[in-house]
């Protein structure tokens, strides 16, 4: 049977299991995941949250790290200002960045979501208001989600990915990971 895991990576873990190349040990899966063979597919960056995938199998990783398979990630995100009709509408129609214009996202603004405290916390300015949107791509370039919110002209201040495809992070606390069962990929 294939195995896949849904681990809730907290916020300055590498989503490696080992760290290469820094002077100073950083957090990696192997301080959190104790399972043999399996790998992460996809990445999450070292300063975002949330849901990383883990599977022993090849095929299953591939399919849901592939952009070509357009698997859907959607993030909550936490950005400096309060974005208009304009902005939502330039992401949901996609955005050009350095490497080419994004595909279309699923862009819409939300209320603060009932998450854990990050440490360290994001930072708190008295005059610059921050609010949250939710965002779902259907690809993954480097720091692609804040690239996006920075080019509509709110910057991204805390992001966690909430789902990909039919999985999520719903009760699993950061740090943790729960096994689920999927049909074997082979």
């Amino acid at each position: 049977m294939t195995r896949l895991i849904l681990f809730n990576k907290p916020f300055g873990v590498l989503s490696q299991f080992t760290d290469r190349g820094s002077e100073t040990k950083r957090a990696t899966l192997s301080d959190y995941i104790d399972v043999p063979e399996v790998y992460p597919a996809g990445r999450l960056d070292r300063d975002s949250e949330g849901l990383l995938l883990l599977t022993d199998d090849g095929r299953l990783q591939r399919r849901i790290s592939d952009p070509k398979f357009k698997l859907a990630k959607t993030y909550l995100v936490q950005v400096e200002g309060e974005p208009d009709d304009a902005a939502l509408a330039a992401l949901r129609k996609g955005v050009a960045l350095g490497d080419g214009k994004t595909l279309p996202a699923e862009a819409r603004r939300i209320a603060p979501p009932d998450l854990w405290p990050r440490d360290p916390p994001v930072r708190f300015r008295k005059t610059v208001a921050d609010s949250w949107i939710e965002l779902a791509i259907r690809e993954g370039r480097n720091r692609q989600v804040r690239r996006m919110t920075a080019a509509v002209g709110y910057p991204t201040l805390r992001l966690v990915r909430w789902r990909v495809g039919d999985w999520s992070l719903d009760a699993i606390a950061p740090g943790s990971w729960r096994e689920v069962a999927v049909p074997d990929a082979r």
